[in-house]
């Protein structure tokens, strides 16, 4: 059985508009160097053209593509964790199916965690088509943030875009999970992903377990991915996804013991150092 240095993990429910284009962008970046990669799919009951793309694909691509089909929507962490109980890579790139990737992107991201052992989760920088900066990385939450967010993102977002088009690479409380690269060891020292949370904030409560296990999370904007967000909870929407938020925010503060102060690991971090 040949050698997979990276897992990819992707997600899709109603996705027939964004899919393919996710794919071919892996393939493009990817076909040219000598990375061995295999890609697994979980579908969340989608209702539109998805399941029937995929099985096309699974066809063209049966050494690469792996799908997973599920009956209805389990949300991010049920099905994320299917796919990552069978992932083989070293690597895991877990990635949104609506965003498109470039070449030099997985390779910058993996020499990261190669040649730092401080470091266990790698992020790029994240554009929306127009060329906007996306909001996708921040301290860890807290009731007030979060207040903030759902009624100013778009202004938050203009506000540092400045600062986060600037060429640098720097240490981040969490990174949504638009594009997540660590290795495979990561798991077997901070577990799968807490399936108590259906849809959010999964990425922050990974991030935090990332950092509580004495591991940095590094963000990298000398790389971008362009994420054509279909934003189902971004913004003061109250719809399904709004109230699972709501709930696995609740779930959060209260599993990590906290509401109004967040933690803040660099600033102990600082203090450790002689």
């Amino acid at each position: 059985m040949s050698r997979i240095d990276c897992s990819f993990v992707l997600l899709t429910w109603n996705s027939e508009s964004y899919l393919e284009n996710c794919l071919h962008s892996i393939f493009t970046a990817l076909n040219s160097t000598n990375i061995k990669y295999e890609i697994f799919i979980v579908d969340n009951g989608s209702q539109d053209n998805t399941v029937n793309i995929l099985k096309r694909l699974k066809g063209e691509y049966p050494s690469i593509i792996n799908p997973i089909f599920l009956q209805y929507n389990t949300g991010t962490t049920y099905s994320r964790n299917l796919a990552l109980k069978q992932i083989s890579g070293r690597y895991i790139c877990i990635m949104d199916s609506d965003v498109d990737i470039f070449p030099g992107v997985l390779e910058k991201l993996i020499h990261h965690l190669e040649n730092r052992s401080d470091v266990g989760l790698c992020v790029p920088r994240i554009i929306y088509p127009s060329g906007k900066l996306q909001k996708s990385t921040d301290v860890f939450p807290n009731l007030m943030r979060k207040v903030q967010r759902y009624f100013f993102l778009k202004n938050i977002e203009s506000k540092e875009a400045a600062e986060k088009n600037a060429q640098h690479i720097t240490e981040v409380d969490y990174a949504i999970s638009a594009m997540w690269v660590f290795k495979r060891s990561l798991i077997d020292q901070i577990g799968l992903l807490d399936e108590k949370i259906f849809y959010a904030p999964e990425d922050a409560d990974y991030c935090l377990r990332i950092w509580k296990a004495g591991y940095k999370i590094l963000y990298d904007s000398h790389v971008t991915i362009v994420h054509h967000t279909q934003e189902i909870s971004r913004g003061f929407k109250f719809n399904k996804a709004f109230f699972y938020h709501i709930k696995g925010l609740i779930y959060y503060f209260i599993k990590h013991h906290y509401l109004i102060v967040s933690p803040d690991f660099k600033k102990v971090l600082k203090k450790d150092k002689p």
